[in-house]
């Protein structure tokens, strides 16, 4: 009887971390939805400020279409109560990064915007990444943080391997793209724990 308890108290606190788990990601998500979205806008702008010509402004529209594409439909999904799970949320995350990235690697204009180091669009990963971090757990966040400043150090490495300026800039950027994920994971579990805390509000 005794062991039968154990194990009943065992599958108790699994059935509940789960459901913890579900319902970070059910409420969270809208904040993922709504961090594209400002994602988009704010792109938007920069590509009819930045492009001089047609074939370069309807370059750049087609990261901006990928990422409306993926936030119609998780935005859809949650307006129809159904919602993503994490395995659809972290996919549409890293594609993300990857349409980021892409957009750091390529674009540039007339106007001085740059490729690589002198692109000014890294701020873009500073949304994604705390709104990842706001929604996911620990382990899927530190995961994530060290994927968008491996494929940033990819993308800038040609301009920083000989400037020692560049370099150091590069080192400040990176610090706070980390900074950004450990405050949103600190968040999430300031939020954990107050769950677990008798008569907190």
């Amino acid at each position: 009887m005794t062991t039968h308890a154990a194990e009943g108290v065992v599958m108790s606190a699994a059935r509940s971390l789960e459901r913890e788990a579900a319902e970070d990601i059910f409420f969270g998500q809208v904040v993922l939805i709504w961090a594209r979205w400002f994602l988009i806008a704010a792109g938007s702008l920069f590509f009819l400020w930045t492009a001089h010509e047609s074939t370069q402004l309807a370059f750049g529209v087609l990261p901006i279409v990928g990422l409306m594409a993926i936030n119609f439909y998780l935005h859809g999904r949650y307006f129809l109560e159904r919602p993503s799970n994490a395995v659809q949320i972290t996919t549409a995350s890293v594609l993300d990064v990857g349409l980021i990235a892409a957009i750091i690697v390529l674009w540039h204009s007339d106007t001085g915007v740059g490729t690589g180091f002198e692109s000014p669009f890294f701020i873009f990963f500073y949304p994604v990444l705390l709104a990842f971090a706001f929604v996911m757990p620990r382990r899927l966040t530190v995961l994530y943080t060290a994927t968008v400043v491996v494929i940033y150090v990819a993308a800038c490495l040609p301009d920083v391997v000989h400037s020692i300026p560049n370099a150091k800039e590069l080192a400040v950027r990176l610090v706070t793209l980390v900074a950004m994920g450990g405050l949103g994971t600190f968040y999430w579990r300031i939020q954990r724990d107050r769950r677990h805390t008798p008569g907190d509000a």
